[in-house]
């Protein structure tokens, strides 16, 4: 008998939707599978090297031994070479040994759809069935309505190298976040958690945005069915799980996708579509059926398998434009003479289809930074079909006004207005996400000017703006307490610093953020429509004063907004009052709790007289360096 013997998961089928690049679920035939033939139990493997001349399956059970296991290439010129090897089962470790049609270039590679790999350093892939009886059904069947864009949207992001660790400096387990982190989440009032990559990759450093297992939850924090029961854990506690998803490039390291059967697979031919110099990476070939069909299959992989509620794209920009971080001469136009990459578009268009054709109640969400148009558009209507976008002109702005001293903030104040005028044009989400912590730019506290005190009330006002303007939102962990040093991925964050007053008042302003965003309708149901938002004074320059309005779909539940961004306490100031009724605090960032003043606003004085274009007005203190939401 034969060390590998004749048999194939594929159809005919198969082969024709995976030629047309129409194959979403290929990781139920490529890969390796657990199966029984004859009733021998074994593993058949399957494999895309269209130019190779040889494939073997090498690991321990052959002395890594290119010889003794010779897979069949398919006789259909797919390009798949497969084969059914007999008495090897789940934990055994594996790569592909290929011999190139290309001057007998030879590579050995981790298996592209591989559900589980090596702890990093080590490269080999394991054959693995991740059995889980899932407890969510609940959540999948309401998830729905819980994640509609007319619903709150508070994401907490997540690195799960550095949000905790054991004694010795070592890894949390998916199995101690299912405790600590869902309870952590929970208790803070996130409606989302969103994961920096899962997927398997070899570099620390990299935060894991350069992959090699796509397919594979990584190995450093415990095996496949154990981060479906942190995924589950979520679901059961009413959280939702996004992950961040990395179609844009991928690293060239020796076992992965780059060169896979020595020649450019995955990756474009021409370096000016298939190199990132910034990134030091690979490009795919969007253009290439059967790439396109790997990247979509992996999105819908993580949907399906894992149960997963959202994907955030990462580096969408760099995929649009054919002359993202490119001097002149090192990128071509496309056949319009233009920068577009036609490709990259029409295979973002076709994964949003394919993710929301499948699954209800999902998002994708795009880290755009630019001005495409219609990126969270709907594809009949023209859009690139993503449910969100970052907003990261916002988040500079923002950041940008918040940074100056209080003093200089009134010949500023359009650095934050300036939103309004395009808040409508697509989803926003407003993110202040990892990139805004890294790299000299410090931590979020440390960014704000004055001394302690004046800089926890600027980060509170800055999460009450945040919170009350319209989108959906995200935070990077370390925010929610003020977190004084730049996030270092080798490390936790500071818990230690909740033992501080001011510290503990920004972690209990977020809670009761959280909490007034999933129960007040004004802040969600219109949040991504004009007739959500209204301005009652953006023009108060001088006093560095704004005040609006937020509304949802029954006019009762209106919230009006006073933000001072200085020092100086105003009194007794006056605000047109949109509507009649009494009005009364429902939240004030200057609160005792919080570590503020106690300025806050136990009666709110109505008034007959006019005011902001209004028959009425109101007179309230609005805290220095603070805001006010009422009701």
């Amino acid at each position: 008998m034969p060390n590998v013997q004749v048999h194939s998961l594929f159809t005919d089928f198969d082969i024709d939707l995976f030629k047309g690049g129409k194959h979403y679920r290929l990781y139920e035939k490529l890969g390796s599978h657990l199966v029984e033939v004859d009733g021998v139990a074994g593993t058949y493997f399957a494999v895309w090297a269209p130019s190779a001349k040889s494939v073997s399956v090498v690991g321990n059970f052959n002395s890594w031994n290119a010889a003794e296991h010779q897979l069949n290439v398919r006789w259909d010129s797919s390009g798949i070479w497969e084969g059914f090897i007999p008495n090897i089962g789940k934990g055994e470790i594996y790569k592909y040994k290929i011999q190139s049609n290309n001057n007998d270039i030879w590579t050995e590679k981790a298996d592209p759809f591989a559900r589980y790999c090596e702890h990093p350093p080590n490269t080999a892939s394991i054959i693995w069935n991740a059995e889980h009886d899932w407890k969510d059904d609940a959540w999948m069947g309401y998830r729905k309505d819980k994640n509609g864009l007319d619903k709150p949207y508070s994401v907490y992001e997540v690195h799960l190298g550095s949000w905790k660790k054991n004694a010795g400096n070592k890894f949390l387990t998916y199995k101690q976040f299912a405790v600590d982190l869902v309870n952590y989440v929970k208790e803070m009032g996130y409606t989302h958690v969103e994961f920096m990559p899962v997927m398997e990759y070899p570099y620390d450093p990299s935060w894991g945005y350069q992959l090699t297992g796509y397919f594979a939850p990584t190995s450093r924090f415990g095996s496949p069915e154990e981060f479906k029961f942190l995924v589950d854990t979520f679901h059961q506690n009413d959280i939702g799980v996004i992950l961040d998803w990395v179609p844009s490039h991928f690293p060239e390291d020796a076992h992965g996708l780059g060169f896979f059967d020595g020649s450019n697979l995955y990756e474009h031919p021409d370096r000016r579509k298939g190199y990132h110099t910034d990134w030091k990476s690979l490009i795919f070939n969007y253009g290439r059926n059967e790439v396109r069909a790997f990247l979509i299959s992996n999105a819908l992989f993580w949907l399906d398998q894992f149960h997963v509620d959202g994907l955030r794209v990462d580096a969408v920009a760099s995929m649009l434009y054919l002359d993202y971080s490119r001097e002149e001469g090192e990128w071509e136009p496309n056949m319009y003479g233009n920068n577009e990459n036609l490709e990259a578009m029409s295979f973002i268009r076709e994964l949003n289809e394919a993710v929301y054709a499948n699954f209800d109640g999902v998002q994708t969400i795009a880290e755009e930074s630019t001005a495409f148009a219609g990126v969270s558009k709907p594809v009949e209507h023209g859009g690139l079909g993503f449910g969100m976008k970052w907003m990261m002109g916002w988040m500079h702005d923002t950041l940008q006004f918040f940074q100056k001293e209080p003093i200089y903030r009134k010949h500023h104040q359009n650095d934050l207005t300036f939103s309004m005028t395009y808040a409508f044009t697509e989803h926003f989400m407003l993110p202040f996400s990892h990139d805004e912590v890294v790299y000299g730019k410090q931590s979020l506290v440390y960014r704000m000017p004055g001394d302690e005190w004046q800089r926890f009330a600027n980060l509170r006002l800055l999460f009450g703006y945040m919170f009350t303007h319209p989108g959906t939102k995200l935070m990077f962990m370390g925010g929610e307490f003020g977190q004084t040093a730049e996030w270092n991925f080798e490390q936790s964050l500071d818990w230690h610093l909740l033992q501080y007053n001011g510290h503990k008042g920004i972690q209990d302003f977020v809670i009761d953020l959280n909490h007034l965003y999933k129960s007040a309708p004004a802040l969600y149901e219109k949040q991504f429509s004009p007739e959500g938002f209204q301005w009652i004074d953006y023009s108060d320059h001088e006093n560095s004063v704004l005040t609006y309005v937020r509304k949802g779909h029954d006019e009762e539940n209106d919230l009006v907004i006073a933000c001072n961004f200085t020092p100086i306490p105003r009194e007794n100031y006056r605000i047109g009052n949109p509507k009649k009724g009494k009005l009364t605090e429902v939240l004030n960032s200057d609160a005792t709790k919080y570590g503020g003043g106690g300025n806050v606003n136990s009666k709110v004085k109505s008034s007959s007289k006019p005011s902001h274009g209004f028959k009425k007005s109101f007179e309230i203190t609005i805290p220095p360096l603070g805001i006010v939401i009422l009701k």
